[in-house]
């Protein structure tokens, strides 16, 4: 089944068009997010409703630098996924040294994404609420040391991320980090009784989700070239990042990918729908969202993928 999927999307470019490949793009980088949200809080039981902190502070780190000193993104990327890692190990360190879980840790996460706006907005470096736009050359030409080129490559390259995100989970679920995760998740104090280092485990799984936030939050830089404090580190990012996983299944594998295919698909139908008949209606999309979150919490609490894969008689 993953070899078919596989090759119909490592063919789509040949057949769809620009609009259709940017529909495809926006759903393998909100698989991609949502993979590195699912290990925090899918896999380690860590609830972050912060992780626009990461897509925005790695976008403006990789961002910059090419916008100031005109470095590439491949040299930006790499500074941005170490900002981002001490970001998270400080919030991580914060937050678990003194005992701060649950709904306190998520009201902290929000905390340090909204203080970050307010910084970020009263920067020069980072043109503050008057935004940052990258320069964008010919998109017909394939320009990999600047990460800039045609629809198709971006598809691509999200493509081999979304894949990489996949493969990565896959192999941390079933590693011994994996299984010390899933005994915190489901009981942090057993897991502590059992000689488990909670605080440990649970700073490497921050670290990991922060570390692969950094990667989509440069790609968003390079691929929408524009960079706003309101926009990017606003909570509705983070709502964004987490709604394919909590839809799809949260603390599963295939979860974020049907999560982030159905909610971008039937969102952009509707609005395509709406368009057509000449109803604009501001906010659509977001109500959108809060009716199938409030559907899938009634009737399918545990997310769309555990039901569908117990049809299938598939794993998770």
């Amino acid at each position: 089944m993953l070899a078919v999927l596989g090759v119909l999307l490592a063919a789509l470019p040949a057949i769809a068009n620009n609009y259709l490949l940017s529909v495809a793009t926006l759903i393998l980088y909100l698989a991609f997010a949502g993979q590195a949200w699912n290990v925090m809080m899918g896999f380690a039981g860590q609830l972050s409703l912060g992780h626009s902190l990461y897509v925005g502070v790695a976008g403006y780190v990789a961002g910059g630098l090419f916008f100031h000193y005109g470095l590439g993104p491949w040299a930006g990327l790499w500074l941005a996924i170490l900002v981002c890692v001490l970001v998270g190990a400080a919030i991580g360190f914060l937050a678990f040294r003194f005992g701060i879980s649950g709904v306190y840790f998520a009201l902290l996460t929000i905390a340090f994404a909204e203080f970050t706006r307010i910084g970020f907005d009263h920067l020069g470096w980072t043109g503050g609420p008057g935004g940052m736009f990258l320069k964008v050359a010919q998109r017909d030409q394939i320009d990999l040391l600047n990460f800039r080129g045609p629809p198709a490559m971006y598809y691509y390259a999200m493509l081999a991320l979304a894949a990489g995100a996949f493969a990565l989970c896959a192999w941390l679920l079933r590693s011994r980090a994996g299984y010390y995760w899933q005994a915190i998740r489901e009981n942090e104090e057993a897991a502590q009784a059992l000689g488990i280092n909670t605080f440990r485990w649970k700073m490497i799984a921050v670290m990991i989700s922060s570390a692969m936030t950094a990667v989509a939050g440069v790609f968003f830089a390079f691929y929408y070239n524009n960079l706003f404090p309101e926009q990017i580190f606003h909570i509705s990012r983070s709502i964004e990042i987490i709604l394919g996983p909590i839809i799809g299944g949260v603390g599963t594998l295939f979860g974020p990918i049907l999560g982030a295919a159905l909610l971008t698909l039937l969102a952009d139908g509707i609005t395509e729908l709406l368009a057509a008949f000449g109803w604009e209606i501001p906010g659509i999309k977001q109500v959108f969202y809060g009716v199938v979150l409030l559907a899938v919490i009634m009737f399918l609490p545990h997310g769309i993928w555990p039901a569908l894969a117990r049809r299938l008689g598939v794993g998770k």
